[in-house]
């Protein structure tokens, strides 16, 4: 593929994968064009129940931006203005999305990668991975989405400690900051993905897209206010075929078969 990135689904689980290793699954713009469709294409599919989000290789889930020497060439402004608005790679600032996506962190996660992993809802680094958003460093802003949602995940302190010196930190300072789920040893890091991915295939589909839309889109609400809201992922999650199964299979002592709808 021209763009580089690498794209299947199976038994209900989407793979994303950013194939450039030899510039540590760097972004360029044709690469952030696929992104931006692959995460459209999945929007639509009914069949994708999880996604998985990672980079190719050992070394690295992703550094950012391709810094090559045309890019070198784009002001701060340039880059701001082409960003999308769903945030780098698509992702990070996505509200439609409604299927869990679980980032894989196989390395560095820097600068735009660290910001996809913030768009992430589960996630699971190897032992050796480290995050940062290093953009000061280069003169540069973390715009995708990086500053709007790293304060949000954090406390003031430790967000404002990361951001205002752009150093890297290890997957277990960010597991004990509460932004990766689970550290994997050496060599079990997708056997510790696939069991994420085994245990959200357990949960009815119609549960877990209520479960996103309702905290991607009441953010702003009182937590009443949010328990309100009729939003349609929900509305279908509560007359559902899976409401049915769930219940029906948990009478008759038997794992649910989920209908998806």
């Amino acid at each position: 593929m021209t763009d580089e990135v690498r794209f299947e689904v199976d038994k209900h689980v989407a793979r994303v994968t950013i194939d450039r290793p030899q510039v540590l699954n760097a972004v360029a713009p044709e690469t952030q064009r696929r992104l931006c469709d692959i995460w459209d294409a999945i929007e639509k599919d009914p069949e994708v129940r999880v996604v998985v989000l990672t980079g190719a290789g050992e070394r690295a889930f992703c550094v950012g931006a391709d810094m090559s020497a045309n890019a070198i060439e784009k002001t701060g402004l340039r880059f701001w203005a082409d960003e999308p608005e769903t945030g780098f790679g698509g992702l990070c600032l996505r509200t439609t999305l409604d299927v869990p996506v679980i980032a894989r962190v196989n390395g560095y996660a820097l600068g735009g990668g660290m910001e996809m992993v913030l768009g992430c809802d589960i996630v699971i680094a190897a032992e050796h991975a480290q995050f940062g958003l290093t953009e000061p460093r280069v003169g540069r802003l973390p715009l995708g989405g990086g500053v709007a949602q790293l304060v949000r995940r954090l406390p003031h302190t430790q967000a404002m400690g990361l951001l205002l010196t752009g150093r890297r930190a290890g997957a277990a300072e960010l597991h004990g900051m509460g932004l990766v789920n689970e550290v994997a040893a050496a060599g079990e890091l997708d056997s510790v993905v696939d069991r994420w991915v085994a245990d959200v295939l357990a949960c009815a589909p119609t549960s877990l897209r209520a479960i996103k839309q309702i905290v991607q889109r009441t953010t702003q609400l009182s937590a009443r206010e949010a328990w309100a809201a009729r939003l349609p992922a929900l509305m279908s999650a509560l007359d559902s075929e899976d409401s049915v199964e769930g219940v029906r299979a948990f009478q008759e002592k038997r794992p649910p078969v989920w209908p998806g709808r």
